[in-house]
């Protein structure tokens, strides 16, 4: 089938994210023969946080202008949490981290092909088992669980290898528009904004699955190709 080039802009702190990525893998899941070839791109919702991370109520209270509203927006994520059936343990989050390494991490990841298991890794440490996923020990047993190897991670994390470089990708999409993950870009042409139902991506893919026979229809990509965007 067609390969479909299928980029996500992400940060691993957001629930949104983490919400998009459960709903979109019930998709893949369902049809292994999708044609998304997938790649993740980083996108910091706290470019300024500093490196080691803050108190997630202080932060919380601050992003959000006080406790009331703060507890009013994440009423709302766990309920479609709840609803997607995906549960999120906000009682074993104490803190909020500086993910400019988790963005490294992936990226590394993306040079062997386990992305996603990286990516699925960040949700489950911070989302579901309280980790802090700005410690370089627990992005090392990330990476080691993934398939990665270990001690090459432990020694990248100690410098300051790509970290420009996920700071200029992050600073390049805000300059394009992005101000909200996940952002969905489909063969580098249509932009899905937001965690999306599973039932959106199984008619996406069989949209596709219908314009195989129409090239100009959608545009076609293969595995590898770096994204503008």
């Amino acid at each position: 089938m067609t390969q479909v080039k299928l980029d996500i802009l992400s940060d691993p702190i957001c629930p949104w994210c983490y919400i998009g990525k459960t709903l979109l893998d019930r998709a893949l899941a369902q049809d292994p023969d999708h044609p998304f070839v997938i790649e993740w791109h980083p996108f910091q919702l706290n470019p300024d946080m500093p490196d080691e991370g803050m108190d997630r109520r202080a932060y919380l209270e601050s992003k959000f202008g006080g406790k009331d509203n703060a507890v009013r927006v994440y009423a709302q994520i766990a309920e479609h949490a709840e609803k997607a059936g995906i549960k999120i343990n906000f009682e074993a989050m104490t803190r909020t981290p500086n993910t400019v390494d988790a963005h490294r991490l992936i990226h590394w990841a993306g040079l062997e092909n386990k992305q996603s298991a990286v990516v699925d890794g960040l949700f489950q440490a911070y989302f579901v088992d309280g980790k802090n996923i700005g410690d370089p020990a627990t992005l090392a047993d990330i990476a080691q669980s993934a398939g990665l190897e270990r001690q090459m991670i432990e020694t990248l994390l100690k410098g300051a290898s790509d970290r420009e470089e996920i700071q200029t990708r992050d600073a390049h999409s805000r300059k394009m528009g992005v101000n909200s993950v996940p952002t969905f870009i489909l063969a580098n042409q249509h932009v899905v904004p937001g965690a999306q139902p599973t039932e959106l991506w199984t008619q996406v893919i069989a949209d596709i699955r219908a314009q195989v026979s129409d090239p100009d229809s959608i545009e076609s990509t293969h595995e590898g190709t770096q994204t503008k965007h």
